[in-house]
This record gives structure tokens, sequence and C-alpha cells, in this order.
């Protein structure tokens, strides 16, 4: 098992607006590779302060520059909102100028008021996706593609740039639908799960979810590979992890106003309106990896011997969190926490590989 640092880039109250954003996320993936993560993930999103992200491939390439060792990912590339054509040169570009240190994540999507304004169908993202999946994949895997297909059509082509790594950059998807769990193993595709501010209770339901849509899709369910991403934040302060829940609450409230296409905006904020049902804020503290290191610690042990992830990604810096309180739960779930992890489970390599207890 390898850690990445999710980069959301969302925009709340940072000093420094758009450009402070950008800089603390410089900050956060030199610092993360120090420690020694393994990926950097940037999103996607458009049009609000959710996330100021607008394109994880240019965000990837441009740490590419930035970075020597970690490895860049789109976390993740909303395919039906993408020429495809495009988007696999892109890819295959980035490849080439991180020298082969590119990761690929690909999604549906799922915010309806993005779709829209971009005139895409929200309700046909799957199949959407198939087809413009198929031609990233013959892009990227045989450096040529041909397609007809009812969303789209292309001609024979030929591609000049071809990404280092072959047949393809690792992949990993957020979506459960069989026929993309299918599409994405045939390369070793891994699926990612988050349960965002619902945290660990949630997590485990949602794995089995996938779990049974990779059965669904033909695969052998006891060997499916999964990766996880949590909010994580370390503190020995109550005050803080407060302030830390309260800021995971606002990326909550704001996901749950994104999935519909009328929103309440001021400018180009989301107006976060309380969930439906909305628990207290120490439901939100007590649901994600907030704490001092040996909670952190043991809520990450028990998600790993659960669900023995290949890849765990750690959002570190949610709700625009100033990025000096980042930058300290960085460090000490690097310095403090992963040691306490690797004391129960034993080396952190050997976990991702063995069939997990529950389906032994």
């Amino acid at each position: 098992m390898h850690f990445g640092i999710f980069n959301l880039m969302g925009l709340r109250d940072n000093p420094g607006g758009v450009g402070g954003v950008i800089e603390d996320t410089r900050s956060m993936v030199k610092l993360a590779e120090e420690i020694g993560f393994e990926i950097a993930w940037f999103a996607e999103h458009h049009f609000t302060n959710y996330s100021v992200c607008i394109s994880p491939l240019m965000m990837a390439a441009h740490m590419a520059g930035q970075t020597s060792r970690i490895r860049l990912g789109a976390g993740v590339v909303v395919l039906p909102l993408y020429h495809p054509m495009r988007v696999a040169q892109e890819i295959a570009l980035l490849d080439q100028m991180s020298g082969g240190r590119a990761v690929l994540g690909v999604g549906t999507g799922y915010q309806a008021y993005e779709f829209d304004r971009y005139g895409a169908d929200v309700a046909k993202k799957t199949d959407i996706f198939l087809e413009y999946w198929s031609i990233v994949e013959q892009a990227l895997t045989e450096g040529r593609a041909v397609f007809k297909g009812e969303h789209i059509s292309i001609p024979e082509s030929v591609f000049t740039v071809r990404g280092v790594q072959k047949p393809l950059p690792p992949i990993y998807c957020t979506s459960p639908h069989p026929p993309i769990l299918k599409a994405i193993a045939k390369w070793g595709g891994v699926p990612f799960i988050t349960a965002g501010w619902r945290g660990t209770p949630a997590l485990f339901g949602i794995a089995e979810m996938v779990r049974d849509a990779w059965v669904k899709a033909g695969l052998d369910g006891p060997t499916m590979p999964v990766a996880l991403q949590q909010y994580i934040h370390v503190t020995d302060s109550a005050q803080e992890a407060m302030e830390a829940a309260e800021r995971a609450r606002y990326v909550g409230r704001m996901v749950h106003g994104l999935r519909s296409n009328v929103l309440t905006l001021d400018g180009s904020f989301v107006v976060a309106d309380p969930i439906p049902d909305e628990p207290p804020l120490e439901t939100f503290r007590d649901n994600l990896l907030i704490g001092d290191p040996h909670l952190v610690a043991e809520k990450l042990v028990a998600e790993i011997r659960r669900l023995n992830p290949q890849h765990y990604n750690g959002f570190f810096q949610f709700g625009d969190m100033p990025v000096a309180r980042a930058r300290r739960s960085l460090e000490r779930f690097g310095a403090e926490v992963l040691p306490l992890v690797e004391r129960e489970v034993g080396p952190l390599a050997a976990i991702g590989t063995r069939v997990p207890a529950a389906a032994e």
C-alpha cells in the first residue's frame, strides 16, 4: 500500500485568493514528496469555489516541473466533459512531460450544474463515458483510434505523442457502474472509494456496493483491488479538531448543493446551506480521521484491516484550511501516525497484496 495526497483546491477564505490556493497546493505536494508519498492527486471541477482546479492534467503538468519523484494523478478526469481525442493526447503529453510519472483517474462526474454549462447530459454520463473511454483506450495503448457510436464518431486517426508508460499509466476509477469497472479492470484498474464527510462508518458499505458491482461485471470479488480516500487532520487540540470538522462540513454542504443544477450562489461562491437532517458537528469529527496521532492511526488501521487497500489517499487541506495547519498535520502524519500504523499492520508494502480477511 502506498499513500497519496488529494488536492481539491477549494477556495473559501484563503488570504491569497485563487493564487493562494495554487501556492498552498504547491507547498503541500512538495511536502508530501519529501515525506515519501507516492501520488499527488488533483481534482476537476468547474464554475464555483468548490474547486479552482478546472484541469487536473494542467495542474499535474505544472507540478511535474516542481517535483522530481512523486507521481501526478488526475483525480479525476470527468471524461463526459471532454472531447476524447484531445484528452487522450493531453494524458500522453503529461506522461512525457513528467518522465513517466502520470497516473490516470477517470470518472463520470456527478455535478449537474457543471454538465448543464457544458451542454452535456448528466443522465447519459455512463453511456458517454464508455464511448469516450473506448477512444482514449485505443489512443493510449495503440497510438491510433477509430470509432462510430451513438454519442461520437471519429475517423481513423493516428497519434504522434505516446506516453512513456506502456501500455498506459496506472488507472483508477471512481465510477461504480459494472460496465465501467470491467473496462478499467482490463488494464489493472483500481476502484477509488470515498465516503466524503460520512467517513469510516459509510466507507465499508460503499466498498461492498462497489464489490457487488465488480462481481456483476464478471470480475472476482475477493481479489478486487481498492483505493481509499479520507479526510485527515492530525492535532492534539480539541478546538482545532472541531475547526477541522467545520471545514469538512462546509465541503459536504457544497457537495450536497452541487448535485443539483439549481444552486444558490454569491457570485461564483456556493451558498453552503445545511444538509437535510445534518448531524451535529461532532459527528463530522468522529466520522473522519481527525484527532491525535494515536486516534488517527487507530482509525486508519481499522480501515486497512477491513479493506486491505492498495492505495490510501489523504485529504489534508480541506475547506481551504490554513496551509500552516494543514502542513503541520501532514508532517505529523508522516512522523507519528505512519510508524504507529506499521507497528500494528506490518510493512506498508505488504498491504493490498492479500485477499481481505472478510473474503477468505
